[in-house]
């Protein structure tokens, strides 16, 4: 197919209706975040972490929130964990630290995803019984749940929001976790397989053995007036704590959670580029977008290539507002490099195309790269290097990261 005008600035939407529409499955919403590079540095400039520690658990009302809304420009490499680390440094060191672990958390879930790819769709170390029968749905009428359900369908939550969503989902409702994980990564601004699914396993006890449970305490502590408001208010159905359910070991466990018998892998370092000659144009993927993609930094003068995959757009079906997140970034690179722009297939796209990029720690990265022309592939810009030993779970991965 031939080249796409990129998106304007400001007529992204529009954009969308005229050259995806048959991917444009419903009317396309204000999102909770907008994208492109201008905004992310604009809103890490305006973070500040002071005071994050004791308000990053606050949901509503909603100017009682700490948390950063930095997510979905951390996930698709418009704001690179190393450059967020370091820009809360010399804040308060309750509040930095707090804020780092996070961070931290996300480059964690980045090296398992690296490490396991998709067997992080099965549980890895606690078997978790699933309701098989019916169609799984969100309960209606808890203000609680609505809320955060309208938040989700925006493209953001803060942390909590998520627990409680996913434990009802799973430890009340007793619905599949892979159904939920699909329902947040078809919303989230954020969504990735990486964090999304670590952070479901680690409700339902899948990789701890105990599950998060959800009740009316957490929503009064945390969003205090917003049971008021709830029409279940007298006759609340999460009044009280779950009962506990112990997770049995899975009998058979992926060994390499406990160490990684291919670290280049993991890293990337095992991609060699093939004879495609000097690169004729950049190729980046929705897993970095920003100005500080390395390929991006090492090639200044090169035509920048983006493919919109249509076959994985349309098995994954995602929400209107993540691909207006998407054409935003793209619109706002367009206008400091010449973009160029592609609907389909990329190895098909991009066939005839020597290309230099950056390797991304996903394995569809992977298997498209294997069929491309790489002139040259840079390194990933991890904030912490990969290493080979434990990620049972995020303290044993800690122990041997070096930071």
């Amino acid at each position: 197919m031939a080249d796409l005008p990129p998106p304007e600035v400001g007529a992204e939407a529009a954009w969308l209706q005229e050259h995806l529409a048959d991917l444009v499955r419903e009317p396309i919403r204000e999102p909770a975040v907008h994208g492109g590079q201008s905004r992310a540095d604009a809103a890490l400039e305006a973070f500040t972490v002071r005071g994050y520690a004791g308000r990053r658990n606050e949901v509503w009302p909603t100017d009682r929130r700490g948390a950063s809304r930095l997510s979905p420009y951390i996930r698709h490499g418009l704001l690179t964990l190393p450059r967020v680390w370091d820009h809360v440094a010399g804040g308060p060191s309750k509040d930095v630290m707090t804020f780092r672990d996070e961070l931290l958390w996300q480059e964690y879930a980045r090296h398992l995803y690296a490490r396991l790819g998709e067997a992080t769709r099965r549980s890895l170390r606690y078997q978790v019984p699933e309701r098989s029968e019916g169609s799984p749905a969100w309960p209606e009428g808890m203000a609680c749940i609505d809320f955060s359900v309208g938040e989700l369908e925006a493209g953001w939550l803060t942390n909590q929001q998520r627990m409680w969503l996913a434990s009802q989902w799973t430890v009340r409702d007793g619905w599949g976790w892979r159904d939920g994980e699909d329902a947040f990564f078809r919303h989230l601004l954020d969504g990735s397989r990486a964090a999304n699914r670590i952070g479901w396993q680690w409700t339902v006890g899948a990789l701890t053995g105990k599950s998060y449970g959800f009740s009316r305490w957490q929503v009064e502590k945390r969003a205090p007036g917003l049971c008021d408001t709830c029409s279940f208010a007298r006759a609340c159905p999460i009044q009280h704590w779950p009962p506990e359910e112990a997770r049995e070991p899975r009998p058979y466990v992926d060994l390499r959670i406990r160490r990684d018998p291919d670290l280049a892998a993991t890293k990337g370092l095992d991609v060699i580029p093939g004879e495609g000659g000097d690169p004729q144009a950049v190729w980046i993927t929705a897993e970095s977008l920003g100005d500080d993609d390395p390929t991006l930094r090492a090639h200044p003068d090169l035509p920048v290539a983006f493919v919109w995959d249509r076959p994985l757009l349309q098995r994954l079906r995602l929400s209107t507002t993540r691909l207006l997140f998407l054409a935003e970034c793209v619109a706002d690179l367009a206008t400091r490099r010449e973009v160029r722009v592609h609907v389909g297939d990329p190895v098909e796209e991009l066939r005839d195309t020597a290309v230099a990029t950056t390797f991304a720690p996903v394995p569809g990265w992977r298997r498209r790269a294997e069929h491309m022309r790489l002139a040259r592939v840079h390194a990933w810009p991890w904030l912490v290097p990969p290493h080979d030993g434990p990620v049972t779970s995020f303290t044993a991965w800690r122990r041997r990261a070096r930071v």
